[in-house]
């Protein structure tokens, strides 16, 4: 007796089963919940409208127009690149051209406001190929031609700029070098010139002077004065190099307003 009943309790119980996984059933629910989904879309609700076209997907994966609107309802909410992505979802099940038309046109607009204007331009470009006769899609489709147009000029002329910029400083820094390096070289001879003039001056010098030797090791009053005023110039030219290592190091950016 109690198999009995066991074997009818597991009949009922798959019998509802059944009936709630019913494909007609789930269809039909999808559809409540995209009229739900539009309802709270036309009231701006954005948020709320997302997650009704959400569980209508979830009952009917195919079901485009759920697809469809909340790929709307995801661009309303100014999620531009999730949005593309839903209407990418969404043109694979468009069921007619004027469907896919639609889609291309609204996924063109979620590319200009992320001013990828080449982008916007194959898709409205895909979207006239489905319908043709659009003027709306005509009329964006030109405008995201100017708007490339004028990025690519405005890219351009960022970039000749910066080369000029670039150029120019190269030029500059070469010219700096150049004139560093005949301001050594005109420092170099003028110090050899002053030690040949020295030393011609210590021929002609007091011969008492020239008769004294020094003793070992030991340098005489004019070679100290010599070495001293050899190692002020030195010095000086040193110093003179760091200072101008120092001026070449510091590179001023300028900013441009555009």
């Amino acid at each position: 007796m109690r198999n009995s009943i066991f074997i009818i309790f597991l009949g009922i119980t798959s019998l509802v089963f059944s009936q709630q996984n019913d494909p007609k059933d789930l269809e039909r629910e999808a559809r409540e919940d995209v009229r739900e989904g539009n309802k709270l879309y036309n009231e701006l609700k954005f948020e709320e409208a997302e997650i009704a076209y959400k569980k209508a997907l979830d009952k009917n994966p195919n079901y485009a127009k759920a697809s469809y609107n909340l790929a709307n309802a995801i661009y309303q909410k100014n999620k531009n690149k999730e949005a593309v992505f839903q209407y990418n979802l969404a043109e694979k099940i468009a069921p007619n051209k004027m469907s896919k038309a639609e889609i291309f046109h609204n996924m063109g607009n979620s590319f200009m406001k992320e001013k990828q204007y080449d982008k916007a331009v194959d898709a409205y470009k895909n979207s006239m190929r489905n319908n043709s006769k659009d003027d709306e899609t005509r009329y964006n489709l030109a405008l995201a031609q100017k708007l490339l147009e004028d990025q690519q000029n405005k890219d351009n002329k960022d970039n000749k700029d910066n080369k000029d910029n670039k150029d120019n400083k190269d030029n500059k820094d070469n010219k700096d070098d150049k004139n560093k390096d005949k301001k050594d070289k005109e420092g170099g001879d003028k110090d050899k010139d002053q030690d040949k003039g020295k030393d011609k001056e210590d021929d002609k010098g007091d011969p008492k002077n020239q008769d004294q030797k020094p003793r070992p090791n030991q340098l005489s009053p004019e070679q100290m004065k010599q070495l001293l005023e050899a190692m002020n110039n030195e010095e000086n030219k040193t110093q003179k190099k760091v200072n101008a290592q120092k001026e070449k190091g510091q590179k001023i950016k300028q900013e441009k307003d555009w």
